[in-house]
């Protein structure tokens, strides 16, 4: 079987498993959030935070608690991490340096996990298991917990009210993302992934020394990294590593799990606001903009020139022969337009116009399918950006789900769009103005532009890859990446509970003749053309000094 068709294959086997789960999960999260059944163990744990889960929110209200509850949780990781020398089940690792601390808590609060450590070599069980991937859960159940609220601002009428955050979070993680993982640690284990709690040890003896590896739970942790689109890797060579991914069949389940709650939520979004074919075009809009990744990625990785590239098959720099291209090109574009981050080979290593696509992928705000919440809430400003621009198009005020567009909603959905990319832009720069960034490139030109590019727009976009040819591990990075990971987060976040609040305030319009009917192909079309178009304007200079100039000079 040729590489070329087995990549194919697997993306055929992908689109299959991501059809047959998407209406059962997108229905039973739908009923998740619209019970007013609280579970025993919940109970234990409004208890426990002193909350009351009956009492409706409004924006301003639901946003303290998300802030409240993100603060506490870096301020837990960041003490975690400077008293893991005095700490049970540290394996001998000393605590955490305070820059590398607070990328840390920052990087895993923002459920952005970039790394700039190697996890191996510096996190103990403790800080892995206790703090890592328990900010794993939460910081996914809070990304839900943000796009439920929207979709609540759409669905009421006449009210402020979005539910209740507390219970949003705790539905979030004890109904939905435990459940799964228990299921998703036990196929990875199935297939070859470790799950243990051992010390160091050494597994094998080579010419000048042996080597030494430690062991850790493992696939528990890995199934959430995927499953909440977190990213941050138990080793560092994350899911090229054969403890984390060890065989295509686990591979292919890594993918999966990325990608499976994010296109399901819009089934969710569509149960919620009462019309499943709205549903249905934002599942539209994801999908035609991954299928398109997706091929174009498949392309230019096996497009290669030379008898290197001929003889390899294409473009193996960087990529796990276990995996070969066709796989490494469809994980590559799941976890960069998603928030996950993971990766099972060295992005740095793609092709020019490859690292492109990733870095596109990234600037298009992680929304095909997106993050788990984030994708969906992202998706749903851009299709308020849409409907505006339709609007003026015809001259009439512009609506979106019996919901009038005005200006305070235009403004709230243009804030949201421009804080990224003045974030990643701002501090690229600034990088390149100071001398003391530029010591971490390890490459110049074009490449080494991208590198710099690549790890602000990795920050900020609550991705988590990275290049790899950056050294990230210096005050000036850990501190930047750190401020632009907690503004990238929790900033479009006031502006998307803000316009709930507005949306959920409105009298629902009827209906007529005249208004744009958002549920039809035509809409999708228009919102993958705002999307391309408002990204391509954002950052189409960037782009041409960085992976553009590399490709064409190839």
């Amino acid at each position: 079987m040729s590489p070329v068709l087995a990549g194919v294959l697997q993306l055929l086997a992908l689109v299959v498993a991501l059809g047959l789960s998407y209406r059962p999960l997108g229905d039973y999260m739908a009923k998740v959030y619209s019970s007013k059944r609280h579970y025993r163990p919940e109970k234990w744990i409004y208890k426990a935070v002193g909350a009351d889960p009956d009492t409706e929110m409004r924006w301003p209200a639901y946003l303290r608690g998300v802030l409240a509850f993100s603060a506490v949780s870096v301020l837990f990781l960041y003490l975690l991490q400077r008293l893991q020398g005095f700490l049970p089940g540290s394996l001998g690792f000393v605590s955490i340096d305070p820059d590398q601390a607070f990328n840390t808590a920052a990087s895993f609060v923002a459920n952005t996990n970039w790394q700039s450590y190697y996890g191996e070599q510096a996190m103990g069980h403790v800080v892995q298991t206790g703090g890592l991937a328990v900010q794993n859960f939460v910081s996914a159940a809070v990304g839900i917990a943000v796009a439920v609220a929207l979709v609540r601002g759409f669905a009421r009428s006449r009210t402020g009210e979005l539910g209740n955050f507390w219970a949003d979070l705790v539905r979030g993680v004890v109904r939905i993302l435990l459940p799964l993982s228990v299921v998703g640690a036990l196929v990875l284990v199935a297939c070859g992934a470790i799950q243990n709690f051992s010390g160091i040890h050494e597994v094998g003896q080579f010419t000048g020394g042996g080597q030494e590896w430690n062991g850790g739970a493992v696939a528990s942790q890995e199934v959430i990294k995927e499953l909440g689109t977190n990213g941050g890797g138990y080793f560092n060579a994350n899911s090229a590593h054969p403890f984390e991914n060890p065989n295509g069949l686990s591979n292919l389940f890594e993918i999966y799990l990325i990608l499976v709650i994010p296109f399901a939520l819009t089934r969710t979004f569509g149960r919620m606001v009462g019309s499943i074919r709205q549903g249905y075009a934002i599942l539209g809009t994801m999908a035609v903009i991954w299928l398109g990744f997706t091929a174009l990625m498949m392309w230019t990785e096996f497009a290669g020139r030379g008898p290197a590239f001929d003889i390899a098959g294409g473009a193996m720099e960087g990529k796990e022969t276990r995996f070969g291209i066709g796989a490494s090109a469809i994980f590559s574009v799941a976890t960069t337009l998603t928030s996950t981050g993971a990766v099972n080979s060295f992005h740095s290593s793609n092709t020019g116009f490859g690292g492109g696509i990733n870095l596109l992928g990234m600037q298009l705000g992680e929304i095909a399918p997106g993050g788990v919440g984030s994708g969906l809430y992202g998706m749903l400003i851009m299709a308020i950006i849409a409907v505006f621009i339709a609007g003026l198009m015809v001259g009439r005020t512009p609506e979106y789900l019996g919901k009038k567009i005005g200006t305070r909603e235009i403004k709230y959905a243009a804030c949201y769009i421009l804080i990224t990319p003045a974030l990643v832009l701002c501090f690229t720069a600034a990088s390149f103005v100071l001398d003391t960034p530029a010591h971490s490139m390890t490459n110049s030109g074009a490449h080494g532009f991208s590198e710099i590019l690549y790890a602000y727009t990795s920050g900020a976009n609550n991705n988590g890859s990275a290049f790899a040819g950056l050294n990230a591990d210096t005050q000036w990075f850990n501190s930047t990446i750190g401020i632009a990971m907690l503004l990238g987060r929790f900033l479009p976040m006031v502006f998307v509970l803000a316009l709930a609040g507005s949306l959920a305030k409105q009298t629902p319009v009827p209906e007529t003749a005249g208004t744009l009917r958002t549920e039809k192909p035509l809409f999708t079309g228009l919102l993958v053309g705002t999307i391309m178009i408002i990204t391509g304007l954002t950052y189409f200079p960037a782009l041409a000094l960085g992976p553009l100039a590399e490709g064409l000079a190839a």
